[in-house]
């Protein structure tokens, strides 16, 4: 059992060190390829676990907790460790025909794996320092890759990138510090158990909010989000795609943990600037997705409007709003990485992102247009999808809960965004191929082309058709982060 929980953290390593010894493109794609489908193996042999009602916890190194390293995986854990395994597989079939070349794909596969590692570890850490350590892998390991290919613009939205999030870990670093001076303890679950019942522990204030604009910035709320449209459009789409569905919610799950588990001092004042922020990076991120015409941006301004919906299930801080949250975070990473996916076939097709250069691609490949509206109906809220599912318990959430401005705001939104889809289908697929493009010579996508897209597309699919035992499965989660007692005796009984 141990070394099942480990495993998530051991397997990139292994792939990262013989990455680092190949040097023939399609050997290092097979083996990425199958390092991937490793992990994703083990991810559903611990959910598998956890299904039992266990929590999978760890100490490192022989120190009992809290002064050991803690590995800890629940039911949320377990969650996006197989969501976010299913996407790393997506990705790296993608890779088999990337445009990248011989020499970067190596390179890629390295800080493809490193970046995993990262977020894996993320996902499973006990310890708040630790997770800090996660963080930061995360961010060289992205640097690296959204620059590669050493454009200028790459360059200069890398910058960008870099500096923001470094801001974003110094806010990090200051809260772990002033929470260390204040409790003594870095260990999750141990603060959790002092903060408890600490008749002062409304003073932890100043480090929530220093982790609050930490993982504000992580996540791209509002009004933290400028690094993200202005970086994610730039590298390769198959960087674009695995940064579009997982690290901005790498932020959110951190978020949802640290408010539910530790940071439950002050809920006046929390759950309302966490309805005032979704509602304002739902609407903000809605508009400016609405007004672009090339299709990464687009998709990017709306990973930032539906970062608000995320939050606004921990701000509605009940089981079913929490439930929502984790529901919506899992069919968006899965969505919004296919969607990113699409663009880059149409781009293939056509040679552009821009909605203004492409045209005619229902009638030349309607294989594609079928896999553009799956995750494109999705994220609109389309029945019976996956999208409509998470949204409709948010707004189930909302009304049951009596916050019918925040319900309202996230209904509007969702408006906004079937705008975007239905521009970007008429746009690429209904209108005519502008004069141009019928002169160049027709591209064939192959069918490992389309694999990736088909694999997500079919798991947002089955999301939609099974959303009874899957929300059953983000409730039981979302009422085990309420009530933290079995995740604080499993992690200090080590």
């Amino acid at each position: 059992m141990m070394l099942l929980t480990i495993l998530p953290i051991l397997i990139p390593v292994v792939m990262m060190i013989f990455h680092l010894v190949i040097r023939v493109r399609r050997t290092a794609a097979i083996v990425g390829i199958s390092g991937s489908m490793l992990l994703l193996v083990t991810s559903v042999l611990i959910m598998r676990e956890v299904l039992k009602g266990d929590i999978l916890s760890m100490v490192v190194g022989g120190w009992e907790a809290p002064f050991g390293i803690s590995i800890v995986i629940d039911r949320m854990s377990a969650l996006f460790l197989v969501v976010s395994s299913v996407i790393i597989v997506a990705i790296s079939i993608f890779t088999l025909h990337t445009p990248l070349g011989k020499t970067h794909l190596t390179k890629f596969y390295f800080f493809f794996f490193t970046l995993i590692l990262g977020i894996n570890g993320a996902f499973m850490a006990g310890d708040i320092f630790n997770l800090y350590v996660w963080f930061e892998i995360m961010l060289l390991s992205s640097f690296v890759l959204i620059t590669l290919g050493f454009s200028k613009d790459q360059l200069r939205a890398g910058i960008k990138y870099m500096a923001l999030n470094l801001i974003g870990s110094l806010f990090f670093l200051a809260g772990i510090g002033l929470l260390y001076g204040k409790t003594g303890t870095l260990n999750m679950a141990h603060l959790a158990q002092i903060l408890m019942d600490d008749e002062q522990s409304i003073l932890i204030n100043s480090s929530a909010m220093l982790f609050f604009l930490a993982f504000g910035i992580k996540a791209a709320v509002f009004p933290l989000y400028y690094w993200l449209p202005a970086s994610y459009h730039t590298p390769d789409i198959t960087v674009s795609s695995l940064f579009a569905g997982i690290l901005t919610k790498v932020g959110v799950y951190a978020m949802i943990r640290f408010f539910t588990l530790f940071f439950v001092q002050d809920p006046l004042f929390w759950h309302n600037l966490l309805f005032v922020i979704a509602g304002l990076t739902m609407v903000v991120g809605g508009m400016a997705a609405s007004s672009r015409y090339e299709t990464r941006k687009i998709l990017s301004y709306h990973i930032i409007s539906q970062i608000g919906y995320m939050l606004m299930g921990l701000a509605i801080f009940t089981p079913l709003g929490i439930a929502g949250a984790i529901f919506f975070t899992m069919h968006n990473m899965l969505a919004k990485t296919n969607t990113f996916l699409v663009s880059g076939l149409i781009n293939r097709k056509r040679g552009s992102y821009s909605l203004k250069e492409v045209g005619g691609l229902f009638r030349e490949s309607p294989g594609l247009a079928v896999l553009f509206i799956i995750p494109a109906f999705a994220l609109a809220g389309i029945p019976p999808l996956s999208g409509f599912f998470a949204k409709f318990i948010l707004i189930k959430a909302g009304f049951q809960d009596g916050h019918y401005i925040i319900t309202g705001v996230a209904i509007l939104t969702g408006l906004l965004t079937l705008y975007s889809m239905i521009k970007i289908w008429n746009e690429a697929f209904l209108k005519k191929s502008p004069e141009q493009q019928v002169k160049k010579e027709t591209i064939r996508l192959r069918f490992t082309d389309l694999l990736p897209s088909l694999i997500l597309g079919s798991a947002t699919v089955l999301m939609g058709i099974f959303a009874g035992p899957i929300f059953e499965f983000t409730m039981d989660a979302a009422s085990a982060l309420l009530d933290p007692v079995l995740y604080m005796e499993s992690v200090m009984s080590r």
